[in-house]
């Protein structure tokens, strides 16, 4: 197929329910191969005023939730989420919650390469599987290379100030377009569909775009 839909997705790191969203597009993508889909990565931190170096995970859990058993409470649906896609989160690893900053320039010249997508995933994996700090320059330039990009010029541009004030203000634009919780699909920059949807009705839209496209071929 020669038409194409730009799929945005505005996500962040260290969010289960992007990490779920994420596998239960996959999923569908794969069962429609010829989908029409190009999909890029928006920033979009949960907590733009955490401190750089980040804090002890149980710590903000408890701050950003009212307690321990608020935070038992809020993670619980993440729990059944993450399994029934098939994702075994570590919690027990997840110490620290990161600043993303850093993370999400490192999305943004992943684009620049086309290795988004791998580079998505491995933050993703690093984080909720691995247990790994994803605010930590050595981190980072780790899955840089990974995802098979030069880790040098990666660490080179995260002691520097190169994209920082790009991504605060992407970031900035999506809350005052509305957007207030991740993740967030945006199809050929017209439809929001908020949250972690089943692969399912990933397919129905697909199915959908593919017999508009078809109906109106392109000129």
């Amino acid at each position: 197929m020669t038409q194409t839909v730009k799929l945005d997705i505005l996500s962040d790191p260290i969010c289960p329910w992007c990490y779920i969203g994420k596998t239960q597009l996959d999923k569908a993508l794969a069962n429609v191969p010829d989908h029409p889909f190009v999909i890029e990565w928006h920033p979009f931190q949960l907590n733009p005023d955490m401190p750089d170096a980040g804090m002890d995970r149980r710590e903000y859990l408890e701050r950003k939730f009212g307690g321990k058993d608020g935070a038992v409470r809020a993670y619980a649906p993440v729990v059944v989420h993450a399994e029934k896609a098939g994702l075994n989160i570590n919690f027990e690893a997840m110490k620290r919650t990161p600043n993303t900053l850093d993370a999400h320039r490192l999305i943004h010249w992943a684009g620049i390469e086309g290795k988004q997508n791998a580079v998505v995933d491995a933050l993703f994996d690093a984080y909720f599987v691995q247990g790994r700090d994803i605010g930590d320059h050595e981190v980072l330039a780790d899955i840089a290379d990974s995802a098979g990009m030069d880790a040098a010029v990666v660490m080179k541009l995260l002691k520097s100030d190169a994209d920082r004030e790009d991504i605060r203000s992407r970031d900035a634009h999506s809350r005052k377009m509305g957007v207030s919780s991740v993740p967030t699909f945006i199809v050929a920059n017209q439809h929001a569909v908020p949250g972690a949807q089943p692969p399912e009705m990933w397919e129905k839209v697909i199915a959908e775009i593919m017999s508009q496209l078809e109906a109106s071929p392109a000129e």
